[in-house]
């Protein structure tokens, strides 16, 4: 290797550590690397998988796949085992190896799915911090079907490097979101002490101002007054309810129940299940929840609203239901309101489904379906 080979070797080298070592989202850092990375090696293909505790793989990063890997939004990476998930889930894949043929290749060629472009063997290289498995990174090039163990050093030096990067990313992730509650929880307690205290003080003068007085236009302005800080008064209770829902601590059944009552709702709740909830599903599920019920007091014309919460070690599905008005919904158009845009987003965000039906005089119903 000439000396100026080896200066942007060692060159491309350092740009994967600070890629490594500064990236804050995830996706977009395994994407950048696994370019650098084939260009480090000349291979010409690569995909990463990221595959969480229950062995289920995501494909996370991809360069340069034949058509017959690519095809259909990257369907055959996406979906199925192949040999080298199959031998990190079971434990067998410990270090970087050659494999010998790549079973989605010849799933493809089999069924004639696409020009697989010369692709026919891999590098599987298993992604680690310290003795926690995160993921695979699978490289290859055409025609290629075998692996020198420098190469195969190489890749399971920078595997390395990923699968670190990747665990501080989740726990820097993890601080941001401690971080964010622990705001959430000051804000509350702020408006709490200070904004809500104040109106509270007002709506007392008023009513005072009430019976001091006895000119009537002057009681009606009181009276008017009362009324405005009352109704801000419930309108600053909802806003320290969505900032620091009260019972969450003790589950999101609990905190919706309390939410509803806040709200004058009547609730009837039906559980299924006893599995424990993320606190990103938890949290998730307690804003959609909220968004509903709230929905359900401004516009069902009804006060009474079912809750459904359906648990299992896999997934956990949320309904809430009521029998009001109900109004007209083509699921094929777009949703109509905001906050009904931003319950689909939220469950998108976690890999969910998010199903809305409503009709005029038949009231509305919101299922919620998120993988755990």
């Amino acid at each position: 290797m000439s000396e100026e080979s080896r200066f942007e070797e060692l060159n491309i080298l350092k740009e994967i550590a600070e890629l490594l070592n500064e990236g804050t989202d995830s996706k977009t850092v395994l994407s950048e690397v696994l370019k650098k990375l084939l260009h480090l090696t000349g291979l010409q293909t690569g995909w990463i998988f990221l595959i969480d505790e229950k062995g289920t793989h995501q494909l996370a990063a991809k360069e340069a796949l034949p058509p017959a890997l690519a095809n259909h939004n990257n369907q055959r990476l996406c979906e199925g085992d192949c040999w080298c998930v199959n031998r990190y889930n079971s434990g067998k894949l410990n270090m970087a190896t050659n494999i010998i043929e790549c079973q989605r290749i010849e799933n493809a060629i089999l069924e004639k799915a696409g020009n697989t472009a010369g692709l026919t063997h891999h590098a599987t290289v298993p992604l680690r911090a310290g003795n926690e498995k995160v993921g695979i990174l699978n490289v290859g090039s055409p025609y290629k079907t075998h692996f020198q163990k420098e190469e195969l050093a190489l890749l399971e030096a920078v595997a390395f490097q990923i699968g670190t990067a990747l665990k501080r990313i989740k726990l820097t992730q993890r601080e941001q979101e401690t971080a964010l509650i622990s705001e959430r929880n000051r804000l509350a307690r702020d408006l709490h002490d200070s904004v809500n205290q104040l109106l509270f003080s007002l709506s007392l003068t008023a009513r005072a101002g009430t019976e001091l007085t006895d000119a009537d236009d002057v009681k009606q302005t009181f009276s008017y007054i009362q009324d405005l800080a009352q109704e801000a008064l419930g309108e600053m209770r909802g806003l320290i309810w969505q900032l620091k829902p009260q019972g969450l601590e003790i589950g999101i059944v609990s905190a919706l129940c309390g939410y509803a009552k806040m709200l004058g709702l009547t609730i009837d709740t039906k559980i299924e299940g006893i599995s424990s909830i993320p606190g990103k599903v938890e949290e998730a599920l307690w804003r959609i929840g909220q968004e509903a019920l709230g929905n359900c007091k401004r516009h069902s014309q009804v006060s009474q609203v079912t809750l459904f919460l359906k648990i299992s070690s896999d997934s956990v599905t949320m309904t809430v239901q009521d029998q009001g008005c109900g109004f007209q919904y083509n699921e094929e158009l777009e949703i109509p309101s905001f906050g009904l845009k931003n319950m689909k987003a939220r469950t998108k965000n976690l890999n969910g489904n998010f199903l809305l039906t409503s009709k005029p005089g038949h009231g509305t119903e919101i299922k919620v379906y998120i993988p755990i």
